[in-house]
């Protein structure tokens, strides 16, 4: 049973003396005046206390206590040393302090990534007022219709359109990205206005492409499960605003977000097609790294647009989609 008990408390001492320093033992030491409080105080056995205490003098090369059963004093270097060691600590001390308020305090240079068109639709108009409301924050914006990787950039956040497609970084949803069907009175006059999915097929469609794919086949969600409906047109581009201007300027049908059509919706250069057929869901979502360990400035720049775009965003408030039922 005594071999049992020492092989254990070996066990311990070890696990504790990982996280103890020599440092640490030393200071201890002369702090309590006694290597037994000192070890008493840290967790460790006396004989663990010791040892490490004289591992500390060999691997300096000189003796920092003189000791006997009834007293210790440092040495001329071992005050030396002591007193290097409590600027050291009083430097940890304020750095953890430092690290502590910055937790409740919002400071530092945050880094931005969206697309180029939400970014400047629903964005940038906002950021006068966030820099204001928190102006320790340094806002670095980067606006792109690439997709950034986060650590290669230095990204602290971004925000995101679509589909997490990334499980190691954490997505907070802004708002939900609501898409429909939508093209001009000009071309609907024309090539008239399809009653049914299936119908598409024989429309001029404008394709959204994206990382070299392209998006010739539009998903749907019916009571029967999802529809995937083959489409084609003159128009293929990644650019979303390029296909916002071909519907516009009457050469055929569009999937796109109300986020980039509410206001041509609202003048009435286009109008909204198959309105009760709904597209795949898809949210406007902000991605950062780790939810345990959140930055204040990036707590407080989701905080800050989940307010504008939440519960019902503003660019789908007081829009009429059924113009085009005459």
């Amino acid at each position: 049973m005594l071999y049992i008990f020492m092989d254990y408390q070996n066990k311990v001492d070890n696990r504790v003396v990982k996280s103890v320093s020599d440092r640490v033992v030393f200071t201890s030491v002369v702090d309590e005046g006694s290597l037994t409080r000192a070890a008493e105080r840290l967790g460790l056995s006396l004989a663990v206390c010791s040892r490490r205490l004289a591992l500390l003098e060999k691997r300096l090369g000189v003796r920092l206590l003189n000791r006997t059963t009834r007293s210790q004093h440092l040495t001329d270097e071992g005050g030396v040393y002591y007193e290097h060691c409590l600027r050291i600590q009083e430097d940890i001390d304020a750095v953890e302090a430092s690290l502590a308020g910055m937790r409740d305090h919002v400071q530092g240079t945050l880094r931005v990534s969206t697309s180029s068109s939400f970014g400047r639709k629903h964005v940038s108009p906002f950021i006068a007022e966030f820099v204001e409301r928190y102006p320790g924050i340094r806002l670095q914006l980067m606006m792109t219709d690439n997709v950034v990787d986060l650590v290669a950039e230095g990204i602290d956040v971004a925000i995101r359109i679509g589909a997490a497609a990334d499980s190691s970084f954490i997505a907070t949803r802004l708002a939900a990205n609501r898409r429909i069907l939508c093209a001009s009175r000009k071309y609907l006059d024309r090539a008239g206005t399809p009653q049914t999915l299936e119908e598409l097929s024989r429309h001029q469609c404008l394709i959204l492409s994206s990382q070299g794919a392209s998006n010739d086949v539009w998903e749907f969600d019916t009571d029967d499960g999802k529809r995937r409906i083959p489409v084609s047109g003159p128009i293929t581009s990644n650019s979303g605003e390029v296909v916002r201007d071909a519907a516009v300027g009457g050469l055929g049908i569009a999937v796109k977000s109300l986020w980039d059509i509410n206001d041509q919706l609202r003048s009435g250069e286009l109008v909204s097609v198959l309105d009760t057929h709904s597209l795949s869901h898809t949210n406007i979502y902000a991605l950062y790294h780790n939810r345990q360990f959140i930055s204040p400035k990036v707590r407080v720049w989701i905080e800050f647009f989940r307010d504008r775009y939440s519960p019902v965003p503003y660019w789908e408030q007081g829009l009429q989609l059924y113009e085009n039922d005459s």
